[in-house]
């Protein structure tokens, strides 16, 4: 991680932990907000604002697909890091479906954190949210860019509402539910440093994708209903990954997402909306968590599993 702007030790996946051995994640440090209207500093122009990701990350993926979803690839810019996490942490390179940094031709990731604040302290993650007019980062937190992606960027946006007014409590309260049992929940079994703190990410894991599958058995199409929402994209994100990545190598092996008739159906379902396949990307899902090295001490990839849904078509 970054300490007062320099780069210390080798990247480690677990920088923080709880009295029971649980993995505690970064909090994230630029939470300025893109508006239409620009009050907020930062006004919505197309052009004007470049996504840095990682394919293999369920939280840059998010905003890949909100940018899809809303219309905005031609108004928002995007670098793609490669897959593997090197021991300074994401790495711009050649590596098949990556990309140069366009903006800054930097190397590593953390030298765009040290761009926006040269005694920034912290790991330098993705996604984040780029300003190309004041050479500034905006926002590194992956909710807050979601959103801005719905809402702040006005006439230049289109397609659904991902946060209607009428649904925001809900939206709410499902979102809070799913980020810690099992958007999060995965890293804290794969990341757990004590067998109890595993069993119970493992247990939340599993509660949470019984609880899904049981919603979607009203045939609903979305966890809202007939409406894609923010939610649906938080769920599909690492839905998307448990059977390729999480079910063996994070230990989280009860079930696959196959073994849910409805849950297989609707991520197949959002996984067909216009523009979503081209945010997933299994071989560097693969490439990227085997690459791990607390994980997969050799860096072997498996060559399986056949997930059948996982060729462009």
């Amino acid at each position: 991680m970054l300490v007062d702007g320099k780069w210390t030790e080798n990247w480690q996946p677990v920088q923080a932990k709880d009295a029971a051995g649980g993995f505690v994640r970064q909090q994230s440090t630029f939470r300025n907000w893109v508006t239409a209207d620009g009050s907020s500093g930062f006004k919505a122009e197309a052009g004007r604002y470049h996504l840095y990701v990682a394919l293999i990350c369920p939280w840059a993926s998010r905003t890949l697909m909100a940018r899809k979803i809303k219309g905005l690839e031609q108004a928002i810019t995007v670098s793609v890091v490669e897959p593997a996490l090197t021991d300074q942490g994401w790495r711009f390179g050649t590596y098949p479906g990556s990309t140069p940094d366009h903006l800054h031709n930097a190397t590593y990731m953390h030298e765009i954190y040290t761009r926006a604040d040269p005694h920034v302290s912290g790991r330098a993650t993705v996604p984040v949210l780029w300003d190309k007019h004041t050479d500034s980062l905006v926002n590194n937190e992956s909710a807050d860019i979601l959103r801005m992606l719905n809402a702040g960027f006005g006439s230049l946006a289109s397609g659904p509402d991902l946060y209607p007014e009428a649904l925001r409590a809900e939206i709410d309260a499902l979102n809070d539910a799913i980020y810690p049992n099992l958007n999060n929940g995965v890293y804290r079994a794969g990341f757990a440093t004590t067998q109890t703190a595993y069993e119970t990410a493992f247990a939340d894991v599993f509660a949470s994708l019984g609880d899904l599958e049981s919603r979607l058995s009203d045939s609903r199409l979305y966890l809202h209903g007939d409406a894609l929402t923010e939610t649906d994209i938080r769920a599909f994100v690492t839905l998307i990954r448990f059977d390729a990545a999480y079910h063996g190598l994070f230990k989280t092996n009860l079930k696959r997402i196959a073994d849910y008739p409805h849950l297989q159906a609707y991520m197949l379902r959002i996984l067909g909306l216009p523009g979503v396949r081209e945010t997933v990307s299994i071989d560097h899902i693969k490439h990227g968590y085997y690459s791990i090295k607390t994980l997969n001490p050799l860096g072997l990839v498996p060559l399986g599993p056949a997930l059948g849904w996982d060729q462009p078509g």
